[in-house]
């Protein structure tokens, strides 16, 4: 007689199918009931196994599926095969933000699972196991804009948008901005990467956080060791970047030589809006493309959950900061810089296309004279936007 009963036998089994034929083989010779009590089990089972074998040989010895024959919950099929569709339309974009996106009822982990049964799913991310350093909440103790990032994003290396860009005349750099505490972003572009475009873009910024009272005294705007922030690596004098950020009593502050992950703030963005944005969008010329770059940014700022921030939008979080924050505050528009340097005051007498990063006296003293009116021009700029 079997010293465990038949059950755990089955439990502990690497060959389930080979005890079974065992089992059924000495019933064939013995009968049903002595079976039952060598085995330690029931003529019931024994019995079972016995006509399994009969009907369909060694393989039906095998466990049959406990899946249900129908599952009341099941996602339906037209709605899989429209999970299914957007895949190819949003090509890289992860389950949770299609899911906000289309406004789809089924869970992201449901919508995975669907792409991954259909065969198009994307590709397994690595995933890290240790974070090494978590700063998520020394940056929630932040003020509003007390900390932010600026950097530039080249656009003529992303496949899906390079074609759009040669033909159309579109963007060929990002200019990013984005405050840390919160993760909102604000954008510009240009044809060219420079030391003049990163200083209007600057004071574009600076233009709308005072008009809603956003500037915080001795706040950090932080970039790379760029040409386009810094000036020539042998200046010997503030870049006009720098004294378009200390002008308003901020401090402009630069990463140590190579140590790229300090602006992982700004260079996460730029991962999400080449996903998000470039990747799937269609533009029909420069007009069109500055509107739906708009959209983007409302959606980021105003919509879009962020799952490293408590799966809230910025502006969520931002309004936890400061209730009395209007909405318009997150709603700048993206600025066109090319544009806005035609309308800028020509200077003669200097070097090149570009502001000078050591300028001469003669820079100074024109450039007093056009203050003024370069706020004005950056005032109607975001009057006429919203």
């Amino acid at each position: 007689m079997c010293p465990y009963p038949w059950y755990q036998v089955m439990r502990l089994s690497k060959d389930k199918k080979q005890q079974r034929y065992q089992m059924v083989i000495h019933a064939k010779e013995h009968g049903v009931k002595p079976t039952a009590r060598l085995y330690a089990t029931t003529p019931k089972t024994v019995r079972k196994w016995l006509l399994r074998f009969i009907e369909g040989g060694y393989k039906d010895l095998a466990d049959l599926s406990r899946r249900p024959h129908y599952s009341p919950r099941a996602v339906p099929k037209d709605d899989a095969k429209h999970i299914v569709k957007l895949k190819s339309k949003y090509k890289r974009l992860g389950a949770e933000q299609v899911k906000v996106v289309e406004n789809i009822s089924v869970s992201p982990k449901t919508i995975r699972k669907i792409w991954r049964e259909n065969g198009v799913s994307s590709r397994k991310r690595r995933k890290k196991h240790v974070t090494k350093q978590n700063l998520r909440e020394i940056k929630k103790r932040f003020a509003l804009f007390e900390r932010s990032c600026e950097d530039t994003k080249d656009l003529d290396d992303i496949p899906e948008y390079y074609p759009q860009m040669r033909l159309k005349g579109l963007p060929k750099v990002q200019y990013t901005f984005r405050e840390v505490s919160c993760g909102i972003q604000f954008l510009g572009f240009s044809d060219e990467r420079s030391l003049t475009g990163a200083m209007l873009f600057a004071g574009y910024i600076n233009e709308h956080l005072k008009k809603h009272n956003l500037i915080v005294e001795n706040g950090i705007r932080q970039t790379d060791n760029g040409s386009e922030y810094v000036g020539a690596w042998s200046a010997k004098a503030p870049s006009s970047y720098t004294r378009t950020i200390e002008s308003e009593k901020l401090v402009h502050g630069t990463i140590p030589p190579g140590a790229h992950r300090f602006q992982s703030d700004v260079e996460t963005v730029h991962n999400l809006i080449e996903t998000d944005f470039y990747e799937i969008e269609r533009f029909r010329d420069r007009s069109d493309f500055m509107e739906k770059a708009y959209t983007y940014q409302l959606f980021f700022n105003l919509e879009r959950p962020n799952t490293y921030k408590e799966n809230k939008s910025p502006w969520q979080l931002a309004k936890e900061k400061r209730p009395d924050l209007p909405k318009e505050a997150l709603m700048l528009p993206p600025i066109d810089l090319d544009e806005l340097l035609d309308k800028k005051v020509v200077i003669q007498d200097l070097r090149g296309y570009d502001v000078s990063s050591s300028p001469s006296p003669f820079f100074f003293k024109a450039a007093k004279k056009c203050k003024k009116w370069l706020s004005k021009e950056l005032s109607k700029v975001l009057d006429r936007n919203g």
